[in-house]
């Protein structure tokens, strides 16, 4: 018999396009996921010694986000210099059910 596979969401899609051109992950162990995309970010994400850091690699993202709570969200970060807020990407939103 053959074993079916779940076809990943758009959400998972945009995660998987991210990854290769990623820097870093960094998960609060609570319900924050956030991946580096440039050195800039990673140097950032890794001064701040967040408790869970990674490589790019999308098990571990899946593991993570499975053991988040429900306020869970992956964001893509970028360095944007005029506003960092504007760095920001929304991968997995805040409370989409369909990830």
């Amino acid at each position: 018999m053959a074993t079916k596979t779940a076809t990943p969401s758009p959400a998972w899609l945009r995660v998987a396009a991210a990854l290769p051109f990623a820097k870093g992950m960094y998960f609060d162990a609570c319900h924050k996921i956030y991946i580096s995309m440039d050195e800039t970010e990673d140097a950032r994400f890794k001064a701040e010694e967040w408790p869970l850091t990674s490589a790019p690699d999308l098990a571990t993202l899946h593991l993570w986000y499975a053991q988040s709570c429900g306020l869970r969200f992956i964001n893509a970060v970028t360095t944007n210099t005029a506003d960092r807020n504007a760095g920001y990407v929304s991968l997995i939103a805040q409370g989409d059910e369909d990830a």
